[in-house]
């Protein structure tokens, strides 16, 4: 500022919150420094720019002192405010004395005539978080600060983060999506071949104690053939929840095709127990199923083997030792479960008819 503007907007209009300069120019310093504040040499400050006083909502700032509202850390040592312009260049590092404590800093420039300073003010690094804390806008800083630019690159940043995020999650839910139907069967819920095998799999490497079940419907073909295919999804429906019911969390139920089904008994190795299971479930399958005004009936035949039963566990051979037994229980004359053993006699061309 020159002297000559200086001697024209200079007037100490008396009072401790009068502005120094007339209030023309004063509203123009408030348009070009929205945080700036006008100090008395006694240390009083004379008037704060608006953007400056929403830091401190309902405590007017005009008539307190500075060092009464500000902690002065760079010039240290400082206990006259008239001081502050003739240490480092009139640079000051500062910050409010009450919370949030928001660090600024800042540039004093004294007033011709020692009418007092200017003391212009900014948040430094401190920007994200002091327009966190004040709830502060662009409208509340000079349109030439970089600050402005800052603010723009942040929020831009933070809308592209939350948008990729975003799309992150939806990625991650039909990834998540398309891995369950790969793997699972769409009519029933159950899980499907390819989940079998992975869970055979699993089990077998890892050595773990399992029962293997082999479920076929019997007179499943009859209900399709007189009652339709609607009423033969709605009894494999039911079935699947049959077995739901009768199972475990941990064990795992497959729907592997048609009216087949493959019931894996994690840690379950026990055949006698098994086979009191298959009992249960097949007389839970031979219960009438209304359809439509129709009654479905169906049984089951099962066969069944366990890991014990090997020396080295091998998920196709148990798979095939499991149909023999089932095929067993069909030629016994089904509604039955039939155990694994090598002696029983394999599997002929015509056993499994429904």
């Amino acid at each position: 500022m020159s002297a000559e503007i200086g001697h024209q907007a200079l007037a100490a209009a008396g009072g401790e919150g009068a502005a120094l300069v007339e209030p023309g120019l004063c509203a123009v310093l408030d348009r070009l420094m929205p945080m700036h504040l006008q100090l008395r040499p006694t240390g009083h400050i004379a008037h704060a720019a608006p953007s400056l006083q929403k830091l401190l909502p309902g405590q007017p700032i005009a008539g307190r002192r500075f060092l009464e509202i500000f902690e002065l850390k760079r010039p240290g040592a400082t206990t006259r405010v008239s001081d502050m312009s003739n240490a480092e260049g009139g640079r000051l590092k500062l910050a409010f004395r009450d919370a949030p404590r928001t660090g600024l800093v800042g540039l004093v420039a004294p007033l011709p005539g020692e009418q007092g300073l200017i003391v212009n003010l900014s948040f430094g690094f401190n920007i994200i978080e002091a327009v966190q804390n004040h709830d502060l806008t662009s409208a509340d800083f000079a349109a030439t600060d970089l600050a402005v630019e800052m603010l723009y690159l942040v929020e831009a940043k933070t809308a592209a983060l939350s948008e990729w995020k975003a799309l992150n999650q939806r990625l991650q839910g039909a990834m998540t999506t398309a891995e369950k139907q790969a793997s699972s069967d769409m009519l029933t819920g159950l899980a499907n071949r390819r989940a079998m095998e992975e869970v055979l799999a699993r089990l077998t490497k890892a050595k773990t104690a399992f029962g293997l079940m082999n479920l076929d419907l019997d007179f499943f073909k009859s209900v399709n053939d007189t009652l339709g295919h609607a009423a033969g999804d709605h009894v494999l429906r039911e079935v699947a929840d049959i077995l739901r019911a009768e199972t475990r969390a941990a064990d795992v139920i497959v729907r592997a095709g048609g009216d087949e089904f493959v019931l894996v008994f994690v840690g379950l190795s026990n055949p006698d127990r098994l086979a009191t299971l298959g009992r249960r479930i097949i007389s839970r399958l031979e219960e009438p199923i209304p359809f439509e005004g129709e009654t479905c009936r169906i049984s089951g035949s099962i066969g069944l083997t366990v890991s014990d039963f090997y020396t080295v566990t091998n998920a196709e051979e148990m798979m095939q030792h499991a149909d023999t037994a089932l095929y067993a229980s069909k030629r016994g004359g089904r509604g039955m479960v039939t155990v694994y053993s090598p002696d029983l006699p394999a599997i002929g061309e015509n056993a499994g008819a429904d």
